[in-house]
């Protein structure tokens, strides 16, 4: 929590020179990041579930690399929510951090990967605290288009507000730029989510209550 208390007051000290607000908003995300790691790491998650967890990140990260030649497309964010939605908060959150983190060693890191950690990471805790309502195939499907939706909808957020005029109109061309995109990125989860979310979603259930069975003498 030390480096997170930093790193935020780093990024507040840079946020008082206006031109300097890229910076600030990376040095906010990387204090978020340290958190969430920080408070995962304090929790009484099991070896094995943290092993699930990596697991499942690098099989999303594989999937977003193997979809790269279809912009937009890739099977992160309904891994995220189904591991958010089956396993909980901070398997969701987990998920969706590393998943960004390990495709970008091959998709190339930048000062958009904090950003792309923290939308999955989002993603997954969305995932698990609206759970109850997304047992059924099409419920879980509408939730990973609106999803997919509001993840592409930050990160053109971000990138408008670090590196183009804060005007209106520059946000307008920013998102009408990415609506292609962020269109193929919702509808591909959706297919991906009624193809196979319940599925996913119920081998993923099966995995955690392995995890949390206790076994007790008599």
């Amino acid at each position: 929590m030390t480096a997170a208390a930093v790193t935020f007051a780093a990024g507040a000290w840079a946020a008082l020179d206006p031109a300097r607000s890229g910076l600030s908003l990376l040095l906010v995300a990387l204090a978020i990041l340290f958190g969430a790691a920080a408070w995962l790491e304090s929790g009484s998650a099991s070896a094995k579930e943290v092993a699930l967890v990596g697991c499942l990140g690098g099989i999303a990260a594989a999937g977003r690399v193997l979809f790269q030649a279809i912009p937009g497309v890739q099977p992160v964010t309904v891994i995220t929510i189904a591991a958010g939605v089956a396993l909980g908060l901070r398997a969701g959150i987990g998920v969706g951090a590393v998943a960004a983190f390990a495709s970008n060693f091959f998709l190339g890191q930048g000062i958009w990967t904090p950003w792309q950690m923290l939308a999955w990471a989002g993603c997954g805790a969305a995932g698990a605290l609206a759970a109850p309502l997304l047992r059924k195939r099409i419920p879980f499907a509408i939730a990973c288009f609106l999803l997919g939706l509001a993840f592409s909808s930050f990160m053109d957020a971000w990138e408008w507000y670090s590196f183009l005029p804060h005007t209106w109109a520059a946000l307008s061309t920013q998102v009408a730029r990415g609506f292609p995109f962020d269109m193929a990125h919702a509808i591909g989860n959706l297919v991906l989510a009624l193809v196979a979310g319940p599925e996913l979603r119920r081998v993923l259930t099966r995995f955690g209550a392995q995890l949390h069975t206790e076994i007790v003498w008599s």
